[in-house]
């Protein structure tokens, strides 16, 4: 099995630990993060070394990297690492999950990662350094540029775009070829119909607090499209 270095000490690295560990051919070796980020010195059970020093550790020439960093300061960071491990010689693997559905062809650069439910279309181009978490749905033709994030439940239909940079919220939905423009974030449940702004935040409003509690209304209250009769 190939053995992998882990960027980050966070749930998130957590998880991709699991999926790599139970639904992979690599083998995790040890997790890295930046020295001033070390809480503990073991994280499952494997080391957690510096990652300005990993290479003296954990050589590239022996061993592989991932970086499941989210999308912090609009996956600049992830950016930022990205290059870094590159720069120290490190081959940067990819992650499709088993229970991802995706079609032959598919064109990927590198760390990139397809989680568990995803369905990605035919003909669909996807960059480098972009993660499409759980259950996210990429339809046919779309392209998703270098260094973005789709959260879960995320929909982009056929023909659509996606710049450098986005971030798409969970259960957002992207009409059909619709352009996301660089650097936008999409918030939760958003729906686009049009092109977007570069550098745009679109969000819905969140939810009103009702005056009553749940134990005071009535069935019809909980759903408002009824009318009172039915």
């Amino acid at each position: 099995m190939e053995k992998i270095i882990v960027f980050g000490n966070s749930v998130f690295a957590e998880h991709i630990y699991f999926l790599l560990t139970h639904d992979s051919p690599y083998h995790v070796t040890a997790f890295t993060v930046d020295h001033k980020y070390i809480k503990e010195d073991q994280l499952l059970g494997l080391p957690v070394v510096p990652f300005e020093t990993v290479e003296s550790l954990f050589p590239p020439s022996e061993y592989k990297m991932t970086l499941p960093i989210s999308f912090q300061k609009i996956n600049r960071l992830r950016e930022e690492k990205y290059f870094q491990a590159k720069t120290k010689g490190y081959q940067l693997i990819n992650y499709i999950s088993s229970s991802a559905t995706s079609f032959p062809g598919l064109a990927m650069g590198d760390n990139c990662m397809i989680l568990e439910n995803c369905t990605i279309g035919p003909l669909v181009q996807i960059g480098y350094d972009v993660i499409i978490a759980s259950g996210a749905i990429i339809g046919h033709h779309a392209v998703l540029k270098d260094h973005c994030f789709i959260s879960p439940g995320a929909v982009i239909l056929g023909g659509v775009t996606v710049e450098e940079y986005c971030f798409i919220g969970a259960n957002a939905t992207i009409k059909e070829e619709v352009v996301v423009a660089k650097e936008c974030l999409i918030g939760s449940g958003v729906s686009i119909t049009r092109n977007t702004v570069e550098r745009g935040v679109y969000i819905n409003p969140p939810a009103d607090l009702y005056p009553k509690r749940s134990d005071e209304l009535r069935t019809w209250l909980m759903w408002p499209v009824r009318s009172r009769k039915s």
